[in-house]
């Protein structure tokens, strides 16, 4: 006999109690499921049976009724974290990302006051033994707008990935992807210029995306916004070619990156 879908399943991950119709936890981020089951219709009653009502009132009140006999039998809810959740992906503030998003704020404002600092940060011409210039490439702005588009696509898919896997993985991706397009442009241009952070804001992006584009395809059930994020993509991709400066090929090289690493956690996301 079939008694109907659970009102509640528990994340292995946190412990917390979340709906049987969501496939990812909204506490921790951890994926529950691949889909979400469908609703039974049928299961689903117009009003409730004669002297329903007075048994729930009667269990709210302390008396026997149902409520009380389904609440005794479920887990204490809990949302406490344990440990850093710097891999597993259940740390509850996104610092890795604040940190990162600040000091390119704080870089901004130096370059202000000191325009010089720019032109020691970023990729003008060949790197001459300048190596560290592939990762302070990244915190370089020299146009408004350009840092606006990027700052906030990392800001958003930062915190979305590090929701999702920890601070670490943002990191890693961050720092990772950047100086891999810095490089890649480098060394096919004679004459390179690079600055900013388009090339990690577009690994982040495409690593959030790769599970819910997979999901897409298999025509199963996301929560994510891919509209918005194919809207970011967009603006990063272009903006190398209205603003000096910024290197599409650096960008380019960023997404494919991300592409990777996202298509291997969402591997082993689901070895797990």
């Amino acid at each position: 006999m079939s008694s109907g879908p659970d009102l509640f399943v528990v994340c292995s991950q946190c412990g917390s109690e979340v709906s049987p119709y969501v496939t990812e936890c909204p506490y921790c981020g951890h994926r529950l499921r691949k889909r979400a089951p469908n609703i039974p219709r049928e299961h689903i009653p117009t009003r409730l049976p004669r002297g329903l009502g007075e048994r729930l009132r009667a269990g709210r009140g302390g008396k026997p009724g149902i409520a009380t006999e389904r609440s005794s039998q479920r887990p204490r809810r809990t949302r406490t974290r344990t440990g850093t959740g710097l891999l597993s992906g259940t740390a509850t503030t996104p610092w890795v990302t604040i940190v990162l998003v600040a000091a390119s704020a704080i870089t901004w404002v130096v370059w202000h006051a000191r325009p010089a600092v720019l032109s020691e940060l970023a990729i003008v011409g060949p790197l001459n033994g300048h190596w560290w210039r592939l990762f302070t490439s990244e915190f370089a702005y020299g146009n408004g707008i350009y840092a606006f588009i990027t700052l906030l696509a990392v800001a958003i898919f930062g915190w979305l990935m590090e929701r999702r896997h920890g601070p670490a993985v943002v990191l890693a991706l961050f720092l990772g992807a950047g100086a891999a397009g810095a490089l890649a442009a480098s060394a096919v241009y004679s004459e390179p210029i690079v600055s900013g952070a388009n090339s990690s804001a577009l690994a982040l992006l495409a690593a959030w995306a790769v599970p819910d584009v997979a999901s897409l395809r298999a025509k199963d059930y996301y929560e994510g916004d891919l509209l918005g994020a194919g809207a970011f993509a967009i603006l990063l991709l272009a903006t190398p070619f209205a603003i000096f400066g910024v290197s599409w090929l650096s960008g380019v090289v960023g997404g494919a990156i991300g592409l990777l690493l996202g298509a291997g956690l969402a591997q082993l996301g689901e070895a797990q």
